[in-house]
């Protein structure tokens, strides 16, 4: 968990096939018109239509997730949550409605809109408890109620998260962090040496591990996790410049 949302990432979705049909659910009357159509969607689901008017079918909802990662792209994140919705609303796969759910929340907590977030998580879980995109919305879900200021909750889903998939780094991640709050330093300490074991290494990661080294004793370690730390954020500032 760290304090910007950003690092929570979205899934890829399912992409298009090369090459591909085009996708579009416009009557052969019915023109987009871009004054009143998003181009980024209007192949997909015109905002002109009603749902009365779509045959279910007949969406793609992988497409959907595809337009919604596009409106994540250009940082339009209500766009985003409302074409995710579409995708859940329209899957016919329980994972792709999943991973709809899952966007959705994610599209949210960008907003700071936790409350909404929490939502989308509980029901991409409602869906598949044990789905393929299940320890994704725990520890995000985790992450939301945090923010939320539900903290006992929070850490109750980080747990299953790392249940769920004992190689999720973020995941424990988010379980020491909630750990870290509790003054539990040691059990805090397993979660980010499991979390760095697995390759989730974030400087973020890296000062909360410093902060419970510090709590244990081990100060000597503790600066090495803070200089490095500091080393990675100079290095991802200097790929912005560039």
């Amino acid at each position: 968990m760290t304090d910007e949302p950003d690092d929570h990432e979205f899934s890829s979705g399912q992409g298009f096939d090369d090459p591909y049909e085009p996708f579009d659910l416009d009557p052969e009357d019915l023109a987009a018109d871009p004054s009143v159509v998003d181009p980024v969607d209007s192949h997909v689901l015109p905002d002109t239509l009603d749902d009365a008017n779509v045959v279910a079918e007949d969406v793609d909802a992988d497409a959907l997730i595809d337009v919604g990662l596009s409106y994540v792209g250009i940082k339009r994140h209500e766009q985003a949550a409302e074409t995710f919705e579409r995708a859940a609303r329209y899957a016919d796969d329980e994972s792709v409605e999943q991973e709809a759910w899952v966007n959705k929340g994610v599209a949210h907590a960008e907003l700071e809109e936790y409350d909404r977030a929490i939502g989308a998580y509980e029901e991409a879980l409602e869906v598949l408890e044990d789905g393929p995109h299940a320890a994704t919305a725990e520890t995000n879900l985790a992450y939301a109620l945090w923010e939320f200021g539900r903290t006992e909750q929070a850490l109750e889903h980080a747990e299953r998260a790392v249940e769920l998939d004992p190689r999720f780094g973020e995941a424990w991640y988010n379980r020491g962090l909630l750990l870290n709050e509790r003054g539990l330093s040691e059990d805090a300490l397993n979660s980010f040496e499991n979390a760095l074991r697995l390759g989730f290494r974030t400087a973020d990661l890296l000062e909360e591990q410093a902060i419970a080294l510090e709590a244990v004793g081990e100060d000597e370690r503790a600066e090495e996790a803070l200089e490095e730390a500091e080393e990675l954020r100079e290095a991802q500032q200097e790929e912005l410049l560039e």
